[in-house]
């Protein structure tokens, strides 16, 4: 663990760190991180990823969240209706999603990103990068209905049997747990709304997906299922972290979330 005057973590320290986590040559994996967690890093987002792919080899994969939700979204998702010259003009000034578009997701979620070799699926609001063997089959993905659904990136790496590593961050964090919900029959739902170009044409798109979870069901649902799996929690540099297979994981959290919304009624009918 680093401390304040030590020696920053150094790539080898790191792949060191990810190999006492879990991750072997071959996986895919997504990765949810907070780079401050694990103290100072020599080399800084870049070096966590560089180390994430030599963690993984070239037969892996590394996958990372590079959503825009809060950038490529309605300034006036309130307004029905005709929108007024002013909330006109809001929405005008709202970008189309492109692959270059940042994200707001961390910095070792935009360091992958914007890697000349990463790919990046192609939801407006939900798309994810890649890196690896599987990057294209991952990124290849999409459904503007349930972003992160069975036929989003997520259901490829579930396909894939990958793994969720939490890098400091707990499963308020794990994408893959609104995956698990969308196949609750009382999951909960949000309205996304977003921008695209349809033949040359800016349109606006609404579309159904799961709601947030505001920390109320997800990190229960995590820790259960740590504890039944026998999850440990490795200390890489400062950041506690946890390696989740997800094909083990779906089925639990899908009971799970079922019987916890059902608890609090919550959620669709």
């Amino acid at each position: 663990m680093t401390t304040p005057g030590t020696s920053p973590l150094t790539t080898a320290d790191l792949v060191d760190g990810w190999r006492r986590v879990g991750v072997r040559p071959g996986m895919a994996l997504i990765v949810h991180s907070s780079l401050s967690s694990l103290g100072r890093v020599e080399g800084g987002a870049e070096a966590v990823v560089a180390s994430l792919r030599e963690a993984v080899g070239p037969g892996g994969t590394v996958a990372v969240p590079a959503f825009t939700g809060s950038t490529v979204c309605d300034p006036a998702p309130d307004h029905a209706g005709l929108p007024t010259p002013e909330i006109a003009e809001l929405r005008s000034r709202v970008p189309l999603f492109h692959p270059d578009l940042p994200s707001p997701m961390g910095a070792v979620s935009e360091a992958l990103r914007a890697l000349p070799e990463s790919l990046r699926s192609t939801h407006p609001q939900a798309s994810v990068a890649a890196v690896g063997a599987h990057a294209r089959e991952v990124t290849a993905r999409r459904s503007l209905g349930f972003a992160v659904g069975r036929e989003s990136p997520f259901g490829a790496l579930h396909d894939l049997g990958g793994y969720v590593l939490l890098v400091g961050v707990g499963h308020n964090r794990n994408t893959f747990l609104h995956y698990a919900e969308t196949f609750a029959p009382n999951r909960r739902l949000k309205l996304r709304r977003f921008p695209m170009a349809i033949q040359g044409e800016r349109v606006w798109i609404e579309s159904s997906d799961v709601g947030n979870d505001n920390d109320t069901h997800f990190p229960v649902v995590g820790r259960e299922f740590e504890e039944l799996a026998g999850i440990r929690e490795v200390l890489v540099g400062n950041a506690p972290c946890r390696l989740v297979p997800v094909r083990e994981l779906i089925p639990f959290a899908v009971r799970r979330l079922t019987e916890l919304l059902a608890a609090d009624g919550s959620g669709a009918a």
